[in-house]
């Protein structure tokens, strides 16, 4: 029979040695993977993101779902029924599981509730300083000169006011406050440090060679700045984010405890209530105060970890 002629990649595969030994086959080169590939592999084996993550995703079914835990209303009140009646922990996840407040109001769910509130005033705060500080951080470390003098110096005059104090008097022009006005509030000073972070970003990549070739390649400005710029430059402001979600929903229970904040059921407005029958009725103060920090430290943890993973000197 006549022998069949060899591909050149078996030929490769049985390549020998002048002195007639076998030389080792050519291995596949693995692909190198991104800051983000690499991020997500160190992420999914952390068990600090793992259960962060998790208790993350059971406060936000309790948010928008919260029909699944508890039937009864947070603004129902039965005075001459339930007033500051004690928690009953044999009736898990009925409404007078966790006890009534001075008002009748059960505190359980008044804890579920203020869940979707906290979350939505944290989350809403967190993308419109986000977007906003993103792009003023963006224009300024980019264009540079007079842009970027006179973007700072408007920055550094919002950065020079106390945060909850600035925060607490442009509330208190309003009559109504809603979770809009709430996030317009915060958002209003607490863009600066987003700003910061984004345009030091933006000036050390700028300078890279792959934007130089953009820009010699006739790239226009919205072009380098969406699809070169922005991607490399956003990591650091993700982390800042993520750990900012937890500050924002500190900040609304903070506003909601002094009487400045939403209207409603809010852990904050309860901490509050609480605080008048702690002699009495200690369970009123201690179950809101619970949800707010295992809430604030999840995200805290969470950003902590997309920190870690981010960062290259933890490498």
């Amino acid at each position: 029979m006549p022998e069949l002629t060899k591909t050149s990649a078996e030929k490769a595969a049985t390549a020998v040695a002048p002195d007639g030994q076998s030389l080792p086959t050519p291995t596949k080169q693995e692909k190198p993977r991104s800051l983000w590939g690499d991020a997500w592999r160190d992420l999914r084996t952390n068990w600090i993101f793992i259960v962060s993550s998790l208790l993350i995703v059971l406060l936000l079914i309790i948010a928008f779902f919260p029909g699944l835990f508890t039937s009864a209303d947070p603004e129902n009140k039965d005075l001459a029924a339930h007033f500051l009646q004690h928690p009953k922990y044999g009736h898990i996840f009925s409404a007078d599981w966790l006890g009534y407040d001075a008002q009748g109001r059960s505190v359980y769910a008044r804890a579920i509730y203020g869940t979707r509130a906290s979350l939505l005033v944290g989350g809403g705060t967190t993308l419109a300083v986000t977007i906003f500080g993103g792009l003023i951080g963006m224009i300024a470390g980019y264009f540079g000169g007079w842009v970027d003098a006179v973007l700072s110096r408007i920055t550094d005059m919002f950065f020079g006011i106390p945060f909850l104090l600035g925060t607490m008097v442009m509330l208190n022009s309003f009559t109504e406050r809603s979770i809009p006005t709430v996030i317009l509030a915060l958002t209003f000073l607490g863009w600066t440090q987003t700003a910061r972070v984004m345009r030091g970003s933006v000036i050390t990549i700028k300078s890279q060679d792959y934007v130089q070739a953009a820009k010699a390649l006739g790239a226009s400005t919205s072009r380098i700045l969406f699809r070169h710029v922005l991607p490399n430059a956003i990591a650091p402001v993700i982390v800042i984010a993520t750990i900012s979600l937890g500050v924002y929903i500190g900040a609304e229970a903070t506003l909601s405890f002094l009487g400045l904040g939403l209207d409603g059921a809010s852990w904050g407005n309860d901490i509050s209530d609480g605080q008048n029958q702690i002699r009495v009725a200690q369970y009123i103060m201690l179950y809101p105060s619970i949800m707010l920090s295992i809430t604030v430290l999840a995200f805290i943890m969470l950003g902590e970890a997309v920190r870690n993973a981010l960062d290259p000197k933890q490498r």
